[in-house]
């Protein structure tokens, strides 16, 4: 059976990934693509809905596919725990299923892991992440992601040190860690996580190269756990099992999705 596809956002340099990923499988097919500007009403008929929007229309998009029973993998920046706080209740009453994703790359979810099991251990962790110029939003979703999770594993050590936080220059502060967001040309993404301590330091680095290699194994990972979800399902390291327990990520059935090229990942101590 063919799962029908209302890709929202499909315009756009992921929505044209994500397309090019459904077009490759013979169980899926794009039945309708919408820009940031189409009439909402256009999903009806989905199966599933993904939404590669806009921060600012993606919620739209998410109630509209729960109020019309449709599943929904979402893949816009600017879903903060808070926020997917919001529409949890819905997707509950609704009995639908919603999958929020950060980032579609393997190597970004094992730095984001690594970053959080390590966050313990260091009392001082900044984030700083950068993107091309033509990213509207900051920070980025894996930033937030990474620094809510680690917020969630230093539960019983408390929020990190962050001294002189409430200067403009020192970054915005989420789930107490500072994140300082870079927009330029020439980059395509990349997160550094630097974690002190007395005496040391670690950084966990992620940086993506080629984004349709770097994320397609990813899409086509929540693509199906999307279509059979129920309820509220956030992190591609929910469906996959990659060996680091995190505090804070999603629930989900691991999967082998073999190796991911594209990308790069390292973790240096100084």
């Amino acid at each position: 059976m063919t799962t029908r596809v209302a890709l929202v956002g499909g315009t756009g340099k992921l929505g044209g990934i994500v397309a090019d990923v459904i077009a490759d499988l013979d169980d899926y097919e794009v039945c309708a693509t919408l820009s940031s500007r189409s009439s909402i009403d256009d999903i009806a008929g989905a199966d599933l809905v993904v939404d590669v929007s806009t921060p600012a229309v993606s919620i739209d998009v998410v109630r509209a596919a729960i109020e019309q029973g449709i599943n929904v993998l979402v893949g816009t920046s600017g879903w903060s725990a808070e926020r997917i706080a919001l529409v949890r209740p819905l997707v509950d009453a609704a009995g639908t299923g919603a999958v929020f994703i950060p980032n579609f790359s393997l190597g970004s979810v094992l730095g984001t892991a690594l970053s959080a099991a390590a966050a313990r251990f260091f009392d001082s962790i900044e984030i700083v992440e950068a993107h091309r110029d033509t990213k509207v939003d900051s920070p980025s979703g894996t930033a937030v992601r990474t620094a809510e999770l680690i917020a969630a594993a230093r539960h019983a050590e408390g929020p990190v040190d962050a001294p002189h936080a409430d200067q403009r220059a020192r970054g915005q502060k989420v789930a107490s860690v500072p994140v300082h967001s870079l927009r330029r040309p020439g980059v395509i993404a990349r997160q550094e996580v630097v974690l002190s301590g007395p005496g040391e330091s670690l950084t966990v680095v992620h940086d993506t190269i080629e984004p349709a290699q770097a994320y397609a194994p990813g899409i086509r990972t929540a693509l199906d756990a999307a279509r059979d979800a129920v309820g509220v399902t956030i992190g591609l390291d929910s469906f996959l099992d990659i060996g680091i327990r995190t505090p804070g990520a999603g629930r989900g059935a691991p999967v082998d999705d073999g190796g991911v090229p594209g990308q790069v990942a390292r973790a240096t101590g100084a």
